[in-house]
């Protein structure tokens, strides 16, 4: 796989961080674990549940030689999700998330967190048009 960067760009390869000086091609030959520094999401980002889920999935991709406590987060986020989900496309897209991030393909498992993050919009979207229908009533 052939990575092109920009002068200044990062990139985290199993868990280290390289940066260019200047414009540069990278050829990775072998399987490597990494991710471009427009993927990744900083804590403050994390402002949603998946969002959330994504910044944990990110930690074990990003030092897969300390994941213990990435690992533990992740189980009892994913299992928080399960619970309060209704939307079947939720649903089914954390069960694929959990059989990505339990065969280690955690970038494969970051894009398909990615791919639901339009649809946790929608979601919380129709939840914050509901609270604001729901009329304030005096006691």
């Amino acid at each position: 796989m052939k990575i092109s960067l920009r002068a200044g760009e990062r990139i985290y390869v199993n868990g280290a961080v390289l940066r260019v000086d200047r414009k540069v091609s990278v050829e990775l030959v072998n399987d490597v674990m990494f991710l471009l520094e427009g993927q990744v999401m900083q804590a403050s980002d994390a402002t949603t549940a998946m969002r959330q889920l994504y910044f944990i999935v990110q930690l074990m991709l990003m030092n897969p030689t300390d994941i213990g406590a990435a690992v533990a987060l992740y189980g009892e986020h994913h299992a928080a999700l399960l619970a309060v989900c209704e939307s079947r496309q939720m649903l089914d897209g954390l069960a694929a998330i959990h059989e990505l991030v339990r065969t280690t393909r955690y970038f494969e498992a970051l894009k398909r967190i990615r791919a639901l993050f339009p649809v946790e919009d929608a979601i919380l979207a129709g939840l914050a048009g509901v609270a604001t229908e729901i009329p304030f009533q005096a006691a």
